[in-house]
């Protein structure tokens, strides 16, 4: 009887270890100093290779150089943020962050129940005392893909493509509008918006249809999304632009540049002052082009980023040469023209149009 007991007892305690460690997890320990961080993921979860995946580049980072531990959650849609965001404040997280404008309303809802819980928002403002809203200047970098994208264009037709039809990805695009026009005032930009940040179809039938247009580079803020855009570029031999996270080495010797939004950075460095016992609850923090929060990949070098890619299997010798010979013979050229743009920005001799702000024209 007793055998069966300590057998019963020893199952019991390893389904308890097992949910443990499942996203979510288990309460934090009050004795424990090790800071733990829970995140919820936007639409499209990790392996989107570009917004989720950098603030999860953000936290592997604090893990490895700050001694956090964290755990996840990819909601299977919106309806659950609030929900998963409630998870991690029931379990007393040190820090829950949410990633997207779309948890705005859920995260001011939950942020207000657990006011000695300290949040994070990335891409929206949410004005209470226990949450720091991580804001990025979107229409600086991608008025730097547009430049490049009109002066690379040999059709004089260019295009964009959204995820969700909202304020925040119309920043994107006036920024890029903006941007393609301060080179050739004629230039045709095609904008249109694809409805999902995880529907790569969706995303190659508006790229398709984009190139059927005239369009011969194409720049996307869609998540996801945009991973069907890299399939039209190859079939079709145009050029694409990514976003977020380097994402030349997805489609290599087609994507010319892509808009770093430093997501990774601002999730770090909100860890960091947390531990360091500077936590801005309350504040907005803007990351723009002045800190580097936004910018292009580098024009007429490998970047670190491709690097890694090529050491880890990612891609093979050959394809790191043709992001090489792709920069040799395509971007270098306009690196230091680039460059005179990001300084008139800087300088305030270049204005950079904010859709998000200012509304989107009809």
């Amino acid at each position: 009887m007793k055998k069966k007991l300590v057998l019963l007892l020893t199952a019991l305690m390893l389904v308890s270890l097992t949910l443990a460690g499942c996203g979510g997890g288990g309460a934090a320990d009050p004795d424990d100093e090790t800071l733990k961080i829970g995140i919820v993921y936007s639409t499209g979860g990790l392996g989107d290779k570009s917004f989720n995946d950098s603030a999860h580049r953000g936290l592997q980072r604090a893990e490895n150089e700050l001694g956090i531990i964290f755990e996840y959650i990819e909601p299977r849609d919106s309806a659950e943020d609030a929900d998963s965001l409630r998870e991690f404040a029931d379990d007393g997280f040190d820090l829950v962050i949410a990633v997207g404008f779309q948890m705005e309303d859920s995260l001011k809802t939950v942020a207000a129940e657990y006011p000695d819980i300290k949040f994070a928002i990335i891409d929206s403002v949410v004005d209470l005392e226990n949450v720091v809203s991580l804001t990025f200047a979107e229409h600086e970098g991608s008025f730097l893909a547009g430049a490049l994208a009109a002066l690379v264009s040999e059709s004089n037709v260019i295009g964009f493509i959204g995820g969700v039809d909202f304020g925040l990805i119309h920043r994107f695009e006036g920024g890029f509008i903006a941007g393609a026009k301060h080179i050739n005032p004629d230039i045709r930009v095609i904008s249109q918006y694809a409805g999902s940040f995880g529907d790569p179809a969706a995303g190659k039938e508006a790229a398709l249809a984009q190139i059927d247009s005239g369009a011969d580079v194409i720049y996307h803020a869609s998540g996801g999304t945009g991973g069907g855009l890299f399939e039209a570029a190859r079939e079709r031999n145009i050029y694409a632009i990514g976003v977020d996270s380097n994402q030349n080495w997805q489609a290599p010797g087609y994507i010319i540049a892509s808009m770093l939004k430093r997501v990774d950075v601002a999730v770090f460095e909100t860890v960091k002052a947390l531990q360091d016992g500077q936590y801005a609850g309350g504040e907005v923090q803007a990351f723009d082009l002045d800190i580097d929060g936004v910018g292009l990949t580098n024009l007429g070098e490998i970047d670190v980023d491709e690097q890694a890619a090529a050491d880890a299997g990612d891609i093979t010798a050959a394809e790191l040469e043709a992001i090489q010979t792709m920069k040799e013979e395509v971007t270098a050229q306009y690196a230091d023209q680039i460059a005179e743009i990001k300084a008139g920005i800087l300088n305030g001799s270049i204005t950079v149009p904010d859709w998000m702000t200012e509304g989107r024209p009809e």
